[in-house]
């Protein structure tokens, strides 16, 4: 007989067993390390992100508190510019209202009043001419007037709503270390 058979049988099954054990033990252990270089793998990933997303949402904060001071400043400029514009069309409308005064006084002094009766009825038709002329005048002024209030309010509403649009446009380009450029609101009439 042999040693092989001189141990008994539960003892090979006893072997088997620690060996089956042991390897299990052994891929337990391998598993458990992988899922903490897994778990280190995750963490690392997850504070990569919350970093990413922090710095996006300060630039983009940024960026807002950027838009929104450009578009402040345009509408400050907005303003500024009706004012001048209002004030343009009343200095306007009493240079017109004098002119139409004179106009009324020169028609009114046209009549020629004298002993010639053709001459009292040309002063008569020469006095309803100018007095045509003058309300031709009068109205011809005021429309004017109102055109020139239209285009200037058109004017400063398309140069503000240029200035705000080319805000839009300027990116504050942080990580490449750029910086928008300032917003013009100088405008000039084309």
């Amino acid at each position: 007989m042999t040693w092989l058979g001189a141990v008994p049988a539960w003892w090979w099954w006893l072997i088997a067993l620690v060996l089956v054990a042991g390897g299990q033990q052994y891929r337990v252990a391998v598993a458990q390390g992988d899922t903490a270089t897994a778990r280190g793998e995750l963490a690392d990933y997850r504070l990569e992100v919350s970093e990413r997303d922090r710095r996006a949402a300060a630039q983009a904060r940024t960026e807002e508190q950027r838009r929104t001071t450009a578009q402040e400043e345009a509408r400050a400029h907005a303003r500024k510019e009706h004012l001048v514009a209002d004030a343009g069309a009343a200095g306007a409308n009493a240079a017109g209202q004098r002119l139409r005064n004179d106009a009324a006084r020169f028609a009114a002094t046209v009549s020629c009043s004298g002993p010639d009766t053709a001459a009292i009825a040309r002063g008569q038709a020469a006095t309803r001419a100018a007095m045509v002329l003058t309300d031709l005048l009068a109205r011809a002024d005021e429309r004017a007037g109102d055109l020139a209030k239209a285009y200037d309010l058109a004017r400063v509403a398309g140069q503000t709503c240029e200035a705000l649009y080319d805000s839009l446009l300027q990116v504050d380009n942080i990580g490449e270390g750029k910086r928008p450029k300032k917003a013009k609101f100088m405008f000039v009439d084309r």
